[in-house]
């Protein structure tokens, strides 16, 4: 039998995956054992052992990469990264105008189980649909009701016909009215006969 999953692959991979345990546990072991003799040992000694110059005595320009390296301890680095800090003036002197000038990764500002209905690549789609879903259904017109039963109209009876012609005559001899007549304008009337008397007398 032969290919990846027979037994002598598999307990190749097996000792090679324990080779490569040990081999992290030494090198970690290794690497506390450093940290530990370095974090014993005083700054000075550190710096002039690496040919390190003193944080404090830092200028713009000068290269720290020689602190970056895992034989310096934490705190040296820690400060040598703050003096470059202090001497950028765009870093040291904030006005408050930069972007992003906030700790936007400081878990006590996120809300704990925040949920959203953005989607990446989609947006907020499939938010946006499931309201017009919903709109869609509220706006539905309710169902046909079925109508009430209507009673049959009765047959005609013999009385009822024979009366018909009697109502029908009677409408016939009914005198139409009189048209209504035009109002006639009214004028105005005037008397002079007492004018002329009055201008005899004089």
């Amino acid at each position: 039998m032969s290919g990846a999953n027979d037994f002598w692959s598999r307990r190749r991979a097996a000792v090679q995956a324990e080779q490569d345990a040990e081999a992290q546990t030494l090198a970690a072991r290794a690497e506390a054992e450093q940290q530990a003799d370095l974090d014993a040992r005083d700054d000075a000694q550190i710096l002039a052992d690496l040919n390190l110059p003193d944080p404090e005595d830092l200028v713009l320009g000068d290269d720290i990469r020689g602190f970056m390296t895992k034989a310096v301890p934490d705190r040296l680095r820690r400060r040598a990264l703050r003096r470059l800090w202090r001497l950028n003036p765009v870093l040291a002197n904030l006005d408050g105008l930069v972007d992003y000038g906030e700790d936007y990764t400081d878990s006590a500002t996120v809300v704990e189980n925040l949920q959203t209905a953005y989607q990446v690549g989609k947006g907020m789609m499939a938010h946006l649909q499931e309201m017009a879903r919903d709109t869609d259904e509220t706006d539905a017109p309710p169902p046909d009701e079925p109508l009430p039963a209507v009673d049959p109209v009765p047959a005609a009876t013999p009385d009822s016909t024979q009366e018909e012609p009697e109502t029908i005559l009677a409408l016939e001899h009914v005198e139409p009215e009189a048209p209504p007549t035009a109002s006639v304008p009214r004028r105005m009337q005037f008397d002079f006969s007492a004018c002329d008397t009055d201008n005899r007398r004089i």
